[in-house]
């Protein structure tokens, strides 16, 4: 089995001399990912057995960690390892660093490692030898003791998200006891589309696969302009609801929404007549992302105030006051915060009874209190441990609110490159790594990972409470990405009950999608 190493971390090799620790270093990393004491002898001395430049080499060694650390590069250490005041010292800069630590044993038998120290050039004195080798022993029974991340024995690594580390237990409990999980996918970009007369076949035929995949549900993001997060400023952007409304065209069972329209962008009540037309054309597939809107160039250039948070906050929950009002029976006046609207009049009401509103973002204090006290869905990000936390603080303002937060859509969003397996991911990944990031960094932060190791990461976010998770597969422009993530949805799918983003239609009937 291979040892699984988050794609951030230091690892620090123990052995003695001729246990093979430079020959597994090198055929497992780049070579610019290892830091060898041999090497910076040579560079400093007169070559790799010159002891007399140790101290040097070591200083170099220390000062060429710290910079890799403080940029959250994966690092190996290939010295013997033997010194424990020196494995501490590694430690502690990884703790500084906030980096996971492993250790590497190589237990290669005495005779061996001497065997091999006799065929070098300048083989290290048997005594010396002899040393390290009873040197080993005690650092290999003192090391599960010492506080590192991981022990492991020399063996094949994959180098994975830190999400994913313990992917592959997790992958095990869904198989042995499968937990229901609602996928929807998350459409951020065009730039995959190609020329602007292709978006449209383009859009089209991905909404086609992502049904056929098993995504319940299709999201498009609110913005003029592509945001700087995904791409460059000059990328193609749709407007959103003209956008849903074609999906909601050319789409039969899929659930849509902008995740999430920002509230500045639109009068209230208009916007509450927009997703209203929106659920009639879809036959009540509606679902209603609200957010307080962040994107200040966005308004800058299109001539919008940019209110403060407070104030954007205020207009968020006049909105989230007055559309269920729009859409219900009557037509009563509203008064907000920020928002008057004299009659609430909106005909054809939503097929839905109350179009289901889900509210973006986790700040704690208010966001999340305006989530227990109106939305039906709430949309996080991070990972499990996050998550947890967050909806410990929803359960809090749900209680202060009088509301049960089982009422409440937990979706998460997160990005997402499949392979069924690592050597097609390499090559998936390689296609789209930016230039000037490394490969690990890159699949940081695109959370790349296999088949089953995705299925662990969204087990693992299904524990923590997760009931739809939302993805966005950068590499769409592959033409295959949505079909090769259909193995995920796939292993979530007929798992049990759960809860979703849905409300009754008119009539009383459930809706079932």
């Amino acid at each position: 089995m291979s040892i699984r190493l988050p794609t951030a971390c230091l690892v620090v090799l123990v052995g003695p001399s001729g246990s093979g620790k430079s020959t597994w270093a090198e055929s497992q990393f780049r070579s610019e990912q290892v830091i060898s004491s041999d090497r910076l002898r040579a560079l400093v001395g007169e070559g790799p057995d010159d002891q007399r430049a140790g101290k040097d080499a070591f200083e170099v060694l220390d000062l060429v960690l710290e910079r890799r650390l403080r940029r959250r590069l994966l690092t190996v250490v290939d010295t013997l390892g033997l010194d424990p005041a020196r494995r501490t010292a590694y430690l502690a800069l990884a703790r500084q660093h906030r980096m996971p630590c492993h250790v590497v044993l190589f237990g290669t038998p005495a005779a061996r490692c001497r065997e091999r120290n006799r065929t070098r050039d300048r083989p290290v004195p048997a005594r010396v030898l002899g040393d390290q080798i009873r040197a080993f022993s005690g650092a290999a029974a003192a090391l599960p003791g010492e506080g590192f991340d991981g022990v492991h024995e020399a063996g094949p690594v994959s180098v994975v998200p830190s999400s994913m580390v313990t992917a592959a237990e997790s992958a095990s409990r869904q198989e042995d006891r499968p937990m229901a999980l609602q996928f929807g996918l998350h459409v951020p970009s065009l730039t995959w589309a190609g020329e602007p007369g292709d978006i449209r076949a383009g859009l089209s035929g991905l909404a086609a696969d992502a049904e056929a995949a098993g995504f319940s549900s299709l999201w498009v993001m609110d913005h003029m302009l592509q945001i700087p997060q995904v791409g460059r400023e000059w990328d193609p952007m749709l407007d959103s609801y003209t956008t849903l409304g074609f999906l909601a065209a050319v789409t039969t069972t899929a659930r849509i929404g902008a995740l999430v329209t920002g509230v500045t962008y639109r009068n209230p009540a208009h916007l509450a007549k927009i997703i209203a037309t929106l659920d009639v054309l879809s036959g009540g597939r509606a679902v209603c992302g609200l957010g307080a809107a962040w994107f200040e160039r966005e308004h800058r250039v299109y001539g919008w105030d940019f209110p403060g948070r407070a104030e954007r906050l205020d207009l968020l929950e006049d909105a989230l006051r007055l559309l269920p009002l729009m859409w219900g029976p009557g037509s009563p006046p509203f008064e907000g915060h920020r928002v008057r609207v004299p009659e609430a009049i909106c005909y054809p009401r939503p097929v839905q009874a109350r179009v289901p509103i889900l509210v973006g973002g986790q700040g704690e204090r208010r966001t999340l209190r305006l989530v227990a006290q109106y939305a039906d869905a709430c949309n996080l990000f991070g990972d499990p441990d996050t998550v947890r936390h967050k909806l410990g603080v929803l359960a809090r303002h749900c209680d202060d609110a009088g509301r049960d937060i089982g009422d409440i859509e937990v979706t998460h969003l997160s990005t997402a490159v499949c392979a069924v397996d690592r050597e097609s991911l390499n090559v998936r990944l390689a296609a789209i790594t930016p230039k000037g990031r490394t490969p690990e960094a890159f699949a940081e932060s695109v959370q790349a990972g296999t088949v089953q190791d995705q299925i662990g990461r969204f087990r693992e976010l299904a524990e923590a409470g997760v009931r739809t998770a939302i993805v966005s597969l950068p590499d769409l422009a592959s033409g295959d990405a949505v079909v090769g993530f259909a193995p995920v949805v796939a292993a979530f799918a007929g798992a049990g009950d759960h809860h979703r983003v849905s409300r009754p239609a008119r009539g009383g009937a459930p809706n079932v999608d």
